[in-house]
């Protein structure tokens, strides 16, 4: 076999270890997507119509959200209007949805009045006219005592220009307070950064924040009109986050929302404060929690009907093409190793998630892989028909095999990049297994099938066997090659 084939044949097997075992000995693995390892996946609708821009701005603080919040290889993509965020692996799904989805609309309010946790009626005197006696042209003026609940100011009427009724809420969500609060006098716009922090004093949760110097501006003189020891609101979407006294009315560029926190909430107020508010009011189309149990029974599944698949391929090829049946084996397992480690490198670096749309591009890839051994195997036979032997056809069977294997890659590469850059979610998973396959499938058959093969035609064991003989193979008649030559 010429020396060139050689170097081509103990290369691929030594890049194929040498990647393979660096994957294993450095501990990655490939990155599971949500349906693999169970999460979360919520799809936001703008409440209104807004420009392109505006959605790209709102994806990038919701991808930094994410990133603070932990989240292994999170998907976040556009569909039309829509937001689509995939978050696999994410332990609290509900904090998680809630933090992605918040539109952090912050001002603080000054507190007009406290009004307890339920609504009441209160009665405001309204003159009202009635119709003169008889005896009388002169109208009468009564005082007529009218009803009015105080209740809480929906959400569409949250105006920071006018006096609202906002609640304050435990961690379960119940209504603990509510307060008449008066029009905004700082918005949050004023804020340049956030951070969780504990008292060293106390050892309660807080949120530190710093302000721009408009902000300060701004803020100091709120601190003046609304006076020490009176009441500030944090008005957080409509909810009051915290109601602290003011200690002074000077405030040197920073300042500390103080309250009941929890350390979850403190550390959340202080992540959605730190990365902004989203430019635009998101509505929640549709929620979807995957367990963890669910996603590893998806997972295993997909494995038993790869190895399913994967086997009976490798025994249809050995029984029908006998020893050149091995090559198919030793080409498949080279290819795997290479797909497992690249796969591997890129969700360690790139953040790459393996889904289960992935993993079928992956399956399918088997088929085209085979299809060029099988592309490759018939050419031979058409050589052998033609009186030539196997070890005269294996080069010449080969390059014009290649030929064929070469612009039916290039096809399915060329709909997976397509299929790849025109869809969105799963469906670009699988495109782009495909397409990686497809690239590995050439790789190997030009430098580990040819050489593979060529090996196996001089050998007259490989060649004359019996059973398993590359001659039975092809049908080619054993006798016709044994000691042949070219």
């Amino acid at each position: 076999m010429p020396r060139s084939l050689t170097i081509s044949l103990v290369a691929v097997f030594l890049l194929a270890a040498v990647a393979l075992g660096a994957t294993v000995v450095s501990g990655n693995s490939p990155q599971l997507g949500l349906d693999l390892q169970g999460g979360a996946s919520v799809v936001l609708k703008p409440r209104d119509q807004v420009p392109s821009g505006v959605l790209d701005q709102a994806i990038e603080i919701i991808r930094n959200r994410v990133d603070a919040l932990g989240v292994a290889e999170p998907d976040i993509t556009r569909q039309g209007d829509s937001i689509i965020v995939q978050l696999p692996g994410v332990a609290n799904t509900d904090r998680a949805v809630e933090v992605v989805g918040q539109t952090a609309q912050l001002f603080f309010r000054p507190v007009t009045q406290e009004l307890g946790p339920e609504p009441v009626a209160t009665t405001t005197i309204a003159p009202t006219t009635t119709t003169p006696p008889a005896d009388s042209t002169t109208p009468t003026t009564e005082a007529l005592a009218m009803p009015d609940l105080t209740k809480i100011t929906p959400p569409e009427e949250n105006s920071p220009d006018k006096p609202v009724v906002l609640p304050e809420k435990d961690e379960n969500g119940r209504t603990t307070q509510r307060y008449l609060l008066g029009p905004a006098m700082v918005r949050g716009d004023a804020l340049s950064g956030a951070n969780a922090t504990v008292n060293p004093t106390n050892g309660t949760w807080e949120v530190q924040f710093s302000l721009t110097g408009e902000g300060s501006r701004q803020w100091n003189e709120m601190a003046k009109q609304v006076g020490v020891n009176n009441r500030i609101a944090i008005d957080l979407d409509g909810v009051v986050k915290s109601a602290p006294s003011l200690s002074t009315t000077e405030f040197p560029g920073e300042a500390q929302i103080t309250g009941s926190f929890t350390e979850d909430q403190a550390k959340d107020l202080g992540l959605v404060l730190r990365y902004g508010s989203l430019p635009v009011q998101l509505d929640r189309q549709t929620v979807q929690t995957v367990s963890a149990s669910l996603g590893k029974d998806s997972l295993r599944a997909g494995i038993i009907a790869g190895m399913v698949g994967l086997g009976l391929v490798a025994l249809y090829m050995l029984v029908y093409y006998r020893a050149l049946g091995l090559v198919v084996w030793l080409g498949l397992a080279l290819s795997g190793a290479l797909m497992y480690s690249l796969v591997s490198f890129l969700g360690q670096t790139s953040g790459l998630a393996l889904t289960l749309a992935g993993a079928t591009g992956i399956i399918v890839s088997v088929g085209v892989t085979v299809d060029s051994y099988v592309v490759y195997f018939e050419r031979l036979k058409d050589e052998i028909r033609s009186g030539k032997t196997i070890r005269s056809s294996v080069d010449r069977g080969f390059s014009r095999a290649f030929r064929t294997i070469l612009a039916a890659d290039t096809a399915s590469f060329i709909g997976a990049i397509v299929l790849y850059l025109l869809s969105v979610g799963s469906v670009r998973g699988f495109a782009f297994f495909l397409a990686v396959s497809t690239v590995l499938d050439v790789f190997v058959a030009y430098f580990f099938t040819r050489p593979m093969v060529v090996m196996l035609g001089r050998s007259r064991f490989f060649t004359e066997a019996k059973w398993v003989g590359v001659a039975r193979g092809l049908a080619a008649p054993a006798p016709a090659t044994a000691g042949s030559t070219p």
